[in-house]
């Protein structure tokens, strides 16, 4: 069976330039939301075990969506999923500044995950397609492009806490500016639309057996990353006791080291090979929370929380990378399929954190997200070596 696709592009510069900013208004507008969390939070008067709850939006929205994201990126053009995606994505970040109940937030995240799985889902299609225009690896410093948006988003937001502005005036200028952002850039991006063949399997499916132990490693490592965007500021707000500003900052920290490492990872992985830098991402994980558990004070869980955002740079980009290499999946089916794996890791665990934290403490949770950074270490051993 086929799985060659039509492309075409006015140029793969320009080409590349949008996408980079389709990767930042990604970055950008996730981050903003989860900046303003605590926040939200306060003003919803939710203890942790509600806001779990209502976080569970998200991975709901997501699994709804998942397979017919992953239906419609084998049969249409991923740039035109990608910037309706991107619109809805905007729209819903700017309507979360306006919650007054509990219900309101969780419908809202509903969508909000649902465009988030739409666009992101579309927006990594579009940069495999444009990684067969270069010889050289692109997609790494892509994903650099989300965590520079990331870092600029909790920045934005420490800013916005600091100054007292609320979530009201915040994200629905966010989205404005996300909006005009797609709608500029849309014209440049790539057009990949899969062939249409005949086949007896449905586009949308789990992971076969190559890609398997390559969709454990992004559940754990998608799981640890979203539990730092949704937790890492109500870690040091409750468990360390520091001011809101000190839990803004401390996610800003974060960001930081995960965006310089993922600049650095196409030369890294060039130096020592893929499976020795996924083997070590799992490794950064688990010492820097055990670091931040065993040692609850501002100085040694910052120092925790930068080894963490080193730890998950790099290994969703580079497992997203060996999707194209199944034999048996075109690359859309396949990276849908890894990411239906990854992103139940991403939007499933961290509301599960809100319950632990709940029944037995911030640290506890904290200490067994850490393991998670054991179990890729132990699946990157399964992986035969391909570098």
């Amino acid at each position: 069976m086929s799985h060659e696709a039509v492309i075409k592009y006015n140029s793969p510069r320009k080409a590349r330039i949008a996408s980079t900013v389709f990767f930042f208004i990604s970055g950008f507008g996730y981050s903003a939301w989860a900046s303003r969390i605590p926040s939200i939070q306060q003003h919803l008067h939710m203890n942790e075990a509600q806001l779990g709850t209502v976080l569970f939006a998200m991975p709901v929205g997501l699994m709804c969506t998942m397979p017919i994201t992953g239906k419609l990126l084998g049969r249409y053009s991923s740039r035109s999923i990608m910037v309706t995606g991107a619109l809805v994505y905007a729209i819903m970040l700017g309507l979360l500044g306006f919650v007054n109940q509990q219900w309101q937030l969780a419908i809202i995240l509903f969508f909000f995950g649902s465009s988030r799985n739409l666009f992101n889902l579309s927006l990594n299609a579009q940069s495999v397609s444009l990684q067969s225009l270069y010889s050289k690896s692109i997609l790494t410093a892509f994903h650099g492009v989300w965590s520079l948006a990331g870092f600029a988003g909790a920045a934005l937001g420490y800013l916005m806490v600091l100054f007292n502005i609320t979530p009201q005036w915040h994200l629905p200028a966010v989205c404005i500016s996300m909006i005009a952002s797609s709608l500029i850039f849309f014209p440049d991006t790539l057009y990949h639309r899969p062939v249409a063949v005949q086949q007896k399997k449905p586009v949308f499916s789990l992971p076969d057996k190559f890609l398997l132990k390559f969709s454990l490693i992004c559940f754990a490592c998608m799981a640890c990353e979203n539990t730092m965007y949704d937790w890492s500021g109500i870690y040091f707000e409750k468990a360390l006791h520091t001011t809101k500003q000190g839990a803004t900052a401390a996610f800003v920290f974060y960001m930081v080291a995960m965006t310089l490492s993922r600049f650095a990872g196409d030369k890294l992985v060039t130096r020592l090979g893929i499976k020795t830098i996924l083997k070590y991402s799992g490794w950064f994980i688990l010492v820097g929370l055990a670091i931040a558990v065993a040692f609850p004070y501002p100085l040694t869980a910052g120092l925790g929380f930068v080894f963490t955002g080193a730890g998950v740079s790099c290994v969703v980009p580079l497992v997203f990378s060996m999707a194209g290499k199944s034999k048996t999946m075109g690359s859309a089916t396949a990276l849908a399929a890894i990411s239906t794996i990854g992103y139940l890791g991403f939007l499933v665990v961290p509301p599960l954190v809100g319950y632990v934290a709940q029944a037995a403490g911030l640290r506890v949770a904290f200490g067994i997200i850490a393991a998670l950074g054991g179990l890729i270490v132990w699946m990157v051993g399964k992986i035969p070596n391909q570098d």
